[in-house]
């Protein structure tokens, strides 16, 4: 995490008590468990014949596969261990077993089967999406690091005047911004700083309080849908819609904000609206004073410009022909050479997140290399299913798992999964909007999941507060949630048939 931006220290306590509540010696003992339970299961899928699991032609190298991505599962769905422990877990499986630089008495492929290229593994750590994340990450660490964060907030706060609602509307929408740009985490917690001396104006007795504080985590997490930078599952989303190898839609920066920016400035209207009627003020104005603004100097020029330059060639990337991923190493470069970023700097990026999403990347390679989805789609009858019935329990899945695990976990486990399913159900597809359709929904369901102070980071910063209650949080957060799924697929059904995309 960022440690120069406002709010470090919410979130350092933050993830001080997830530590703590991770290691206390009841849940050491559950992890346990839960642990032999994922290894039995493992073993169970990894030795079994393969005949038993009714794919025809199956192979040695394919069956581990599958025993790894139900390993994955568990792990994931568990939480026996962090996230991307679980990735690096799956990466190294595939390394040892089922490529060819692994084990020499379990990889032989006369024996085993056709085995996957350890560089195609070890590739996934540099997919041009982890470059696409890290460019992110670098433009958010310096925009923080000059304070253009806090002075960007101060100067878009300013319009919204002095009224209680337009305050909650203007907080609502500066914070779904920089989500769209900056790690919701960081956001959340730098706008809960600047919320402080608000809250010392407003009576404890009234509702307003509340309706500021959920504000901040409702706008992190919707925001996060308006860029393919803004959250993990949006990235994901995007490298399976754009491989060459796969559906190769070609969807740019631009395309994806021109579709998702006006629906996450019509959800935050609308959650505008829920908070003013559910928690309305008894206090109708506030005066607002944000502390930090722009440092002094060439840094900060340079932050600035390359910031305006990156997301114009981002939004520009059909007209230049420059993609997404190129540009997202122009800022890492421009502050690199010129020493706005520093090697200090580059410890702060968030590697847990990359890792975790590079696993997510290994588990789609295996299935799709070893031949395992080819496999799955002559064998499992995906055709005949409804097309319909796909959209919503994809859509159904994602929502509840991401409600209870990382969002991130969540999308890189559908992920792989709707690819072979979508690419077996072909033209069936064309009824609800395509394939994009069912992948960019995951991504729209696992940030429409914010329900608990677990679902989400920002969640659990504004209820560390302690001015939200969990069964206030759970009420905003399933309402948005449902008007969020459900907008969002009625927007992708219309484009996709109207193909826009």
């Amino acid at each position: 995490m960022f440690k120069s931006f406002n709010g470090f220290a919410l979130v350092d306590a933050y993830h001080k008590m997830r530590h703590e509540y991770k290691y206390r010696p009841g849940r050491v003992l559950k992890k346990c468990i839960e642990a032999v339970i994922v290894l039995i299961v493992t073993l169970v899928f990894w030795n079994m014949p393969t005949t038993a699991f009714g794919i025809e032609g199956l192979t040695v190298v394919q069956q581990r596969i599958i025993a790894i991505f139900a390993f994955a599962t568990l792990m994931w769905i568990m939480e026996v261990v962090s996230s991307w422990a679980t990735s690096v877990a799956i990466i190294g499986l595939m390394l040892l077993f089922c490529s060819d630089s692994g084990i020499k008495p379990f990889c032989n492929p006369d024996e085993v089967g056709p085995l996957l290229s350890y560089k195609g593994v070890m590739a996934c750590f540099a997919d041009p999406v982890i470059m696409l994340f890290i460019g992110g990450f670098i433009l958010a660490i310096a925009a923080t690091k000059t304070g253009l964060d806090a002075q960007l907030a101060k100067v878009l706060l300013v319009p919204f005047g002095k009224k209680s609602n337009n305050v909650l509307l203007g907080f609502l929408l500066i914070t779904g911004l920089f989500s769209m740009f900056v790690s919701n985490t960081a956001t959340a917690a730098m706008m809960l700083t600047f919320l402080t001396p608000v809250f010392r104006q407003l009576p404890p007795e009234g509702k307003g309080r509340i309706a500021l504080a959920l504000s901040i985590p409702i706008a992190a997490n919707l925001g996060g849908m308006g860029t393919p930078i803004g959250t993990p599952p949006n990235t994901i989303a995007l490298k399976y819609l754009n491989d060459p190898d796969g559906l190769n839609l070609g969807i740019g920066f631009g395309q994806w904000m021109l579709i998702m920016v006006p629906l996450v400035f019509i959800l935050l209207f609308l959650a505008w609206i829920l908070l003013r009627k559910m928690f309305p003020f008894t206090q109708k104005t506030i005066e607002l004073s944000i502390e930090g603004g722009m440092k002094k100097g060439v840094h900060s020029k340079i932050v600035i410009v390359t910031f305006i330059v990156t997301v114009l060639l981002w939004l520009l990337d059909s007209v230049t022909g420059i993609n997404s991923y190129t540009v997202a190493l122009i800022p890492f470069l421009v502050f690199a050479v010129t020493g706005v970023i520093t090697r200090q700097d580059l410890e702060e990026i968030n590697w847990s997140v990359i890792w975790m999403v590079a696993g997510g990347f290994a588990l789609g390679y295996g299935l799709n290399q070893s031949g395992l989805a080819e496999l799955a789609v002559e064998s499992i009858p995906f055709g005949e299913f409804s097309p319909m019935l796909i959209l919503i329990l994809s859509g159904l899945i994602c929502y509840t798992l991401s409600n209870f695990i990382s969002n991130s976990a969540t999308a890189a486990l559908l992920m792989p999964i709707l690819v072979v399913v979508c690419a077996a159900m072909g033209d069936k597809l064309d009824a609800i909007g395509g394939t994009s359709t069912i992948l960019v929904g995951v991504a729209i369901a696992a940030s429409s999941a914010m329900v608990l102070p677990i679902s989400t980071p920002p969640n659990a910063l504004a209820y560390a507060t302690n001015l939200v209650e969990q069964r206030d949080m759970a009420r905003i957060g399933l309402i948005i949630g449902i008007l969020s799924i459900v907008l969002g697929y009625g927007v992708l059904y219309l484009i996709g048939n109207l193909h826009i995309i």
